[in-house]
């Protein structure tokens, strides 16, 4: 049903909720009262955006801003975990860690460690230096230059001494003019040869600059609780003493001898010599006995000095 009011235009095709709006508006247009004091009604019959009322339009931005919530709450739900934990992570990155380690030994692996890691399956020495570094490189090459430095470069050599301590005696002993003799278990090496000439030449120097010198032992009777005080002016005033002579060191298939004028030098150097050749027959040549005076030992030949007869010497 359409209304018609005098002097107002209606739309026939309204509705009446419409036609009623519309003529209030015109009515309030012609009055004094200010249109806007008045609220205004949403036209439900308009699609088009930009002729809604403001009610409206906040309505529509709600409603666009609540889409676009949703789709943001959607679109964060989507993302997946990685599904993993901190441990997890760490277990991870060990296990990639190992497994790039075997591919270094099996492809980049030192053939010297290779070398050494064989040979330990037959020398129990090399295996106990080696000890648990075997499979790292860095560790071998380490524990091998430290063997080196302590013994030598041929770790592989068995020792050549003997387990048995050689036998001490004296005949006649002038530490004047007297002969040291000393029997081994064999004819000797030029190897060997020159170790026990260096060993007695050492002595000798020691003993020529006056080192066995029983007079002045300061710091070996004192106490090393403290540190100990060293009386220079009296070291500097004691009595010298010093070697006098020596002669070359002579071998004779399995025996050796060698003549020694001590001088003024103390029996000190007796226990010094001692010290070394115990050491020296151990390590590296076995010794029977040494035997300090007599002047004949053994099938000791005096005079005789080929070489063919098994004669060596060691010059001092």
């Amino acid at each position: 049903m359409s209304v018609a009011v005098k002097g107002f235009f209606c739309n026939p095709n309204a509705s009446k909720f419409e036609t009623h709006h519309h003529l209030l508006r015109q009515v309030l247009a012609r009055q004094s009262f200010p249109i806007s004091s008045f609220p205004s009604y949403p036209i439900l019959n308009n699609d088009d955006g930009k002729n809604k009322t403001p009610i409206l339009r906040t309505r529509a931005a709600a409603e666009a801003e609540d889409s676009n919530s949703t789709v943001s709450v959607s679109s964060t739900s989507d993302v997946k975990g990685s599904g993993t934990t901190a441990r997890g992570r760490r277990l991870l990155k060990i296990r990639e860690e190992k497994r790039k380690r075997e591919f270094d030994r099996l492809h980049n692996y030192p053939s010297w460690a290779k070398v050494l890691e064989n040979a330990c399956k037959d020398d129990e020495e090399l295996r106990a230096v080696l000890g648990d570094s075997i499979g790292d490189p860095e560790q071998m090459r380490k524990r091998i230059e430290e063997r080196v430095r302590k013994k030598g470069r041929d770790f592989n050599k068995k020792k050549t001494g003997s387990l048995l301590a050689f036998k001490v005696t004296f005949r006649d002993f002038n530490p004047l003019d007297s002969y040291i003799w000393f029997e081994l278990y064999g004819s000797p090496s030029d190897r060997e040869v020159n170790l026990i000439g260096s060993v007695i030449q050492s002595w000798y120097v020691m003993g020529r600059l006056g080192a066995f010198n029983s007079s002045n032992l300061q710091v070996g009777n004192a106490s090393m609780e403290y540190d100990p005080l060293y009386d220079a002016d009296k070291g500097f005033n004691v009595m010298p003493s010093s070697f006098h002579d020596i002669s070359d060191v002579e071998f004779q298939d399995n025996w050796g001898r060698v003549w020694v004028d001590l001088g003024t030098s103390d029996f000190l150097s007796i226990d010094v010599l001692l010290n070394c050749m115990t050491v020296l027959s151990a390590d590296y040549l076995g010794i029977q006995q040494i035997v300090f005076g007599g002047r004949q030992m053994g099938d000791w030949e005096e005079g005789m000095t080929n070489p063919d007869y098994g004669y060596k010497y060691f010059k001092i």
